[in-house]
């Protein structure tokens, strides 16, 4: 992360100031040269973002988003700058997203925000006819066996191992909207706490749209709150829809429901659904001094550009 020396001495002089916050007037105030150049980034940083409400036709051509008044979507060129400028993924991360969401109360600079990752996969028609067989107890106890036997892979690349700790809401299939939703429980190595992993799959004609939350399990419960606006959002456009399937044109995928869930066409996401979620968790641990601090600060800026309108 480019400022990863600065936001360590932000979470000292946040440490320092909380214990004085009552008699300190202003957050600038207990700032160092080097803090508040780091500040003065992250706002340049804040400004550059294009912000998005309201009908948003996908890069990819085929789905729409209707993002409302308690979202914003960022584009790709800026969700890239999110994961890697912000919570210290590696350059490309953001390759194969088209774009993300989050939610208008927060920035991504807060310790506490969270966001939603949007991928598209054209694999061809994924056929629901699996939806009432898929036992889901014995999906997970396969799944977890399989997270135990690549942690020797992850160990040897000098990854932490990856323990599935359960479902944290059991999957879930929408017959009249072709959504699926379910979210895991995961912990990576020692830390503390745990990470959830959300994800939304919306199927279409040719592909499926991947919507995954960037997010730990104590989020969870705002999360939930938000789960229905959030399925809501994402609609492939007419003639990409999944009721617009062809059979004597259209590609079947080589795979049903049960293997989305299991996680099977991982590798097609350019590992998003893991790895982001692992490294926003890591940088939560050094940018938790600079959330409030930045928060305040851009919650303020845009109380004043709302009374100025």
């Amino acid at each position: 992360m480019k400022y990863i020396a600065f936001m360590l001495l932000l979470f000292v002089a946040f440490s320092s100031q909380a214990a004085t916050e009552e008699s300190t007037p202003t957050e600038e105030t207990t700032l160092t040269a080097e803090q508040a150049e780091y500040i003065a980034w992250a706002r340049q940083l804040w400004d550059s973002l294009d912000r998005q409400q309201g009908t948003i036709k996908l890069p990819n051509g085929v789905a729409t988003l209707n993002v409302p008044e308690n979202f914003y979507y960022l584009n790709p060129t800026d969700a890239e700058k999110i994961l890697v400028e912000v919570w210290g993924n590696p350059p490309g991360a953001g390759a194969n997203t088209l774009g993300m969401l989050f939610p208008i109360e927060g920035t991504p600079f807060d310790s506490d925000n969270w966001g939603v990752s949007i991928e598209y996969i054209e694999d061809g028609y994924v056929s629901d006819s699996d939806a009432d067989e898929i036992d889901y107890d014995d999906l997970l106890a396969n799944m977890q066996e399989s997270t135990r036997d690549e942690n020797k892979a992850r160990a040897e690349q000098g990854y932490e191992p990856i323990e599935l700790v359960g479902w944290a809401e059991n999957p879930f299939y929408d017959k009249q909207s072709h959504k699926l939703h379910w979210a895991q429980e995961l912990k990576f190595g020692n830390q503390s706490p745990n990470t959830l992993n959300y994800n939304i799959r919306v199927l279409g004609r040719k592909g499926i749209l991947l919507l995954n939350f960037i997010a730990g399990m104590e989020q969870k419960e705002i999360i939930d709150s938000k789960l229905d606006s959030v399925l809501a959002l994402a609609e492939f456009d007419q003639g990409s829809r999944y009721e617009d399937f062809d059979p004597s044109i259209d590609k079947v995928a080589a795979y049903g429901l049960g293997a989305l869930v299991a996680g099977k066409v991982i590798a097609k996401t350019g590992f998003l659904a893991a790895a982001l979620i692992f490294l926003k968790k890591f940088g939560v641990l050094i940018v938790i001094a600079i959330g409030a601090l930045l928060g305040k600060l851009f919650k303020r800026k845009k109380l004043q550009t709302d009374a100025a309108e």
